[in-house]
């Protein structure tokens, strides 16, 4: 799954206040905010084996692919940087899909504790320093079909 990280693509676009119906996919998340909608295409870590693997070991990933990291519940969470070899921006969201904190350019190596905000259930991982680059902040919303009770839901299919 990790291999198909290199195969990331990244849409932006502005939106200008209308709601448009978004279907959704395993494969792919994406966030908007007051910069527009920016997708990424993403491996999904949603066991206990699969979190706690992560993004280690990765020597690299397509500039627009990332990871996302889902809980069973909200939660304190808090990651580090062991065996991982590039450098990361973590965005951790609440069980609607806000993001609620953003942490810019983890260290590769490093393993310091990286708290989220309280009550995450999501943490997107995607190449550091993109988080800052294309607006992505505190208040912008997600957009996955693992996001039940999410602010920005799946259009009906």
């Amino acid at each position: 799954m990790i291999a198909a990280l290199a195969l990331g693509v990244l849409s932006v676009t502005s939106f200008a206040g209308s709601a448009v119906a978004q279907t959704c996919s395993e494969d792919r998340i994406t966030l908007r905010g007051d910069f527009g909608t920016a997708s990424f295409r993403i491996a999904l870590a949603d066991t206990p084996g699969e979190r706690s693997q992560g993004l280690m070991n990765v020597p690299q990933m397509d500039r627009f692919a990332g990871m996302l990291f889902v809980y069973e519940e909200p939660g304190d969470v808090a990651f580090w940087m062991r065996n991982t070899l590039i450098p990361l921006d973590m965005i951790f969201a609440d069980e609607t899909g806000t993001v609620r904190k953003v942490h810019s350019n983890a260290v590769p190596h490093d393993e310091t504790a990286i708290p989220g905000a309280p009550g995450t259930q999501f943490v997107l991982e995607i190449n550091g320093g993109l988080a800052e680059t294309l607006g992505i902040a505190p208040g912008t919303e997600m957009l996955h079909p693992a996001i039940e009770d999410a602010a920005w839901p799946c259009a009906a299919e």
